[in-house]
């Protein structure tokens, strides 16, 4: 994004999202034809699953590809954390939604920001010039046209060090002023209706995060082993057995060596459980190449089979296990067209990519476990076109259909490796790194980097899209477990009885085996999507050249405002959540007390973010069953703290220190009974010395109640959830302090599917 002139942009730039309407034409029976294949249902559980398939995609945030969906935790997040957004005049800061991301000065001086209150970004007009998420306007590219599938836009740093510069500590506010406006993009139905089409038909997971901060191979890495070598097995010779640390970058060691830690490939074949990587090889299938040694973006692996990087299969002979699963595949390049051919011929070298998957699938003797690696211009990245990333995701997807005694028997996974260095808006889960940043119930060894620079934890990272395509997730459904790339190792454990022994225990703990995403014992019928993919194919000038050109918007091409979601809500799993916080005020001490409680089936992390912008964001992993206690001394007599956690928990506590102000414990009791339906319950006690006037507003519907209550005088009511499906959001103010506010929002699981929240999909207008 460079030389452009503002009032040009002002002038063509609208104030929100293009609409995205699912317009993409002609649709064939794929998807129809997927849904109506019974599942295999031997047992009615996980043990029906005969082969798991994984398509790990590059580079792609989730707010980018999914943040439009409707019924995921999108732009619309009624409850986005708030950032501390530094002022206009440069002293101080203000609150503000993360998704108004700080331009800083460079960025400022440059022309690429905008007031905060611009248009219908609805920021504080106090504050600072901010660079918010934004889509390039389809007409500025090609005259009339309506999506970017075909536009290939270029990549942000997504090195350990910059995106931990992103993350900035947990104050999420970093992402303009590190990577540039680029970080900023989205797309919507329009660009990618395929994957869209998907999740109408199967089930997205809105709170799947790549495993590390950091760039592709340490993540492909946690894939495929649950680690990046931070492991206690190897002693002084280090992940490459010459002292080289845990693996925080691309490529081989430091020292030019290949890995040795053991890897989840070799931990089935000893175990007799079958498996295979699927890819395309171009050049020496390993050191240089890698599998990808053309300059042709539609052949190879783009280097994107980790195990290539690992000793023991380097060193394997030709003919081992290791070697025939890891170390073979097609090799396209030996069968390229003339320059000249016709488009036909160009249509069937690309098919010759899925040669060995669709002789596979077509014999029904795929393995047990397998993983597909795309060539470069199919993975997905922003340097290439997600038309032709749909087109090989669609090639998989019809191979699969076309054998529906294969399919009825299939997990088909795809997700995203990493998230490029841009922006989401979902701060990632994280342990504490130390007392000052949180802490755990949960043993948090190795999953904090002392050698990197800098120092920190490994991850959760970035948020990234998660499909999960079966005969057991049809439906259109949501889930909002928190999971990163170890929860697929977790799921293909629990299916073969497995066990890796790279996991951590906290990664074991937080994030879930992906169990909750099917349903074995009844699969459910979904609606029917359609979708041709055919018209994705590379063009043959493509095909012949092998690149494909990038497209550099300037800020007159693109549109701003906080995007709509689409409206409408989504089918949603039964999550293991359920979660408490009590707030204890100890004036005396100038300290507040959170007290965090976990009496779900999952650990889960709670964040804490302070409006006294001194205090670090904390972290609290906190097991089943048990509890945890946080202190903050308060400055200026006033507190103001919030706690997140998963799939839109949250609590608000404001106050003051003063004995006289009316101060209240609350306690806040959630609970259910199938027979009446989802209720939360809250008891208010007046802990002041004199009455108080207690307001509780009821944030879907809008109603309140008053009460007086005299000193020790306590309060109980509870509230029916069943008309908004669950969810709830009380706010409670005590008329005799004004700064006196407690807030509790989330959803109440009830063991049995739900809708996702009304009002992220529009439904409901919160009231204030």
């Amino acid at each position: 994004m460079k030389d452009f002139d503002r009032r040009k942009f002002l002038q063509f730039a609208g104030t929100g999202a293009m609409a995205g309407a699912f317009t993409a034409g002609t649709f064939d029976a794929q998807i129809a034809k997927a849904l109506a294949i019974p599942a295999n249902r031997r047992t009615g559980t996980i043990e029906d699953v005969e082969h798991i398939i994984v398509l790990m995609q590059e580079n792609r945030p989730f707010d980018h590809h999914f943040g439009t969906l409707r019924g995921v935790r999108g732009f619309n997040d009624p409850r986005a954390v708030k950032i501390h957004l530094p002022l206009a005049s440069g002293v101080g800061t203000t609150p503000a939604s993360v998704f108004l991301q700080p331009a800083g000065p460079a960025y400022t001086a440059a022309g690429y920001s905008f007031p905060p209150n611009y248009g219908t970004l609805g920021g504080p007009a106090d504050g600072a010039p901010v660079f918010p998420p934004f889509r390039v306007n389809p007409q500025s590219v090609s005259p009339g046209g309506t999506s970017l599938g075909g536009v290939a836009f270029g990549g942000t740093d997504h090195s350990w060090s910059a995106v931990h510069a992103c993350w900035n500590q947990g104050q999420y506010d970093n992402f303009v002023i590190q990577q540039g406006p680029m970080a900023m993009t989205y797309m919507t139905r329009a660009d990618m209706p395929l994957l869209y089409a998907l999740a109408d038909a199967f089930t997205v997971g809105d709170a799947y995060h790549c495993s590390i901060m950091g760039p592709t191979s340490p993540n492909r890495h946690y894939l495929m082993t649950g680690c990046v070598g931070n492991v206690n097995y190897l002693g002084v010779g280090g992940t490459d057995g010459r002292g080289a640390g845990p693996v925080t970058g691309n490529g081989l060691s430091p020292q030019n060596a290949y890995y040795v830690w053991e890897t989840f490939p070799e931990v089935l074949q000893a175990a007799g459980v079958s498996w295979k990587v699927y890819q395309d090889l171009a050049g020496a299938t390993f050191k240089p190449d890698f599998g990808n040694g053309s300059n042709n973006i539609f052949a190879g692996n783009y280097t994107d089979n980790p195990l290539l990087y690992y000793n023991q299969y380097a060193t394997a002979p030709t003919s081992s296990p290791l070697f025939q699963r890891a170390a073979t595949g097609t090799d396209i390049m030996k069968l390229i067209p003339a320059s000249s051919a016709p488009a036909k011929d160009w249509a069937n070298w690309a098919e010759h990519l899925f040669d060995q998957f669709r002789a596979d699938v077509q014999d029904d003797k795929l393995p047990q476990v397998s993983w597909i690696v795309a060539p470069a211009a199919y993975s997905g990245e922003a340097y290439y076109l997600e038309d032709h990333a749909a087109w090989y995701v669609g090639q998989i997807f019809d191979i699969l259909v076309s054998n529906p005694a294969v399919f009825a028997k299939t997990v088909f996974i795809i997700c995203f490796d990493e998230a490029d260095g841009s922006f989401d808006h979902m701060v990632p889960p994280t342990p504490p790194q130390s007392a000052t940043y949180g802490q755990s119930t949960v043993n948090i060894k190795n999953e904090i980097l002392t050698t990197s620079d800098p120092a920190g934890p490994v991850g959760l990272g970035t948020r990234v899209p998660f499909l999960a395509i079966s005969p057991w997730s049809k439906g259109g459904y949501v889930n909002s477990q928190v999971f990163d790339h170890t929860s697929i190792i977790q799921f293909i454990e629990k299916r073969f009885g497995v066990h890796e022994r790279n996991l951590s225990p906290w990664r074991r703990a937080v994030v879930g085996d992906l169990t909750s995403v099917f349903n074995f014992a009844t699969p459910d019928d979904g609606p029917v999507e359609r979708h041709n993919v055919a018209k994705y194919l590379p063009t043959v000038a493509e095909f012949s050249t092998g690149k494909v050109p990038e497209f550099q918007p300037t800020l007159d091409t693109v549109l701003i405002g906080i995007p709509a979601q689409e409206n409408g809500i989504r089918r949603a799993r039964p999550l293991p959540y359920k979660l408490d916080v009590d707030c204890l005020v100890y004036a005396a001490h100038a300290t507040v007390v959170l007290e965090f409680h976990n009496i779900g089936a999952a650990a889960a992390v709670f964040q804490v973010r302070s409006g006294n912008p001194a205090d670090a964001v904390r972290s609290y992993t906190v097991e089943a069953g048990r509890s945890l206690l946080g202190e903050w001394s308060v400055s200026g007599g006033t507190y103001d703290l919030t706690v997140y956690g998963p799939n839109g928990f949250t609590r608000y506590f404001k106050g003051s220190l003063g004995v006289d102000k009316g101060q209240l414990a609350v306690d806040v009791e959630e609970g259910y009974d199938t027979r009446r339906g989802s209720f939360i319950g809250l008891q208010v006690r007046n802990l002041s010395r004199r009455g108080a006037t207690v307001n509780i507003l009821d944030a879907y519907t809008g109603t309140s109640m008053n009460r007086q209550l005299a000193a020790n005088a306590l309060l109980q009511h509870e509230w029916s959830l069943d008309a908004f499906h669950s969810w709830y959001d009380l706010i409670l103010t005590v008329a005799q302090d004004a700064t006196f506010e407690q807030r509790l929002a989330g959803h109440v699981e009830t063991g049995q599917d739900s809708f996702s929240d009304p009002a992220m999909g529009g439904l409901v207008q919160l009231k204030a």
